[in-house]
């Protein structure tokens, strides 16, 4: 009897967990670090934070480092560039990568975004998406290996 109550216990904590927002899933994730230090010098923490529902195609920590060093701490003092940069990289409502389709889309930025397909791989305009439907409460992430720049 204790075994089977034991069990309920467990099935009933696991079932109360949430599911973490986009912000929290980045953190949680372990290689967005350098993103996540984006948004908040971007104060966009809060708007990620929100409802959506939103896809970011999210560069990981070694597409950042493709960033030389100076450039990119000058667009972390740049709240207004790397506000652009960062919304370039999030797509209104949730996409999965069944749902992706080769075409132009815009971005909350205001540019659309290029997705492709080469060689079996999905691109977001040079770039590869490399890991894929991380899910959030409020919307995806689709891990990309380099930082787009809007037009």
């Amino acid at each position: 009897m204790k075994r089977i109550l034991a069990g309920v216990s467990v099935a009933f904590a696991m079932g109360t967990v949430q599911a973490a927002d986009i912000v929290d899933t980045a953190v949680s994730a372990g290689s967005f670090n350098t993103l996540v230090t984006a948004v908040q010098a971007a104060d966009l923490v809060d708007t990620l934070k929100g409802p959506g529902p939103f896809t970011v195609f999210a560069p990981s920590d070694d597409a950042f480092a493709k960033i030389p060093k100076a450039d990119l701490e000058a667009l972390l003092q740049d709240k207004a560039a790397l506000t652009r940069v960062l919304t370039y990289h999030v797509v209104p409502g949730k996409v999965m990568a069944a749902d992706v389709a080769p075409g132009m889309v815009d971005t909350v930025q205001g540019s659309a975004i290029s997705i492709t397909t080469k060689d079996g791989s999905v691109m977001v305009d040079n770039a590869t998406v490399v890991q894929t439907d991380i899910v959030a409460d409020n919307g995806v992430i689709h891990v990309i290996d380099s930082v787009i720049m809007p037009k």
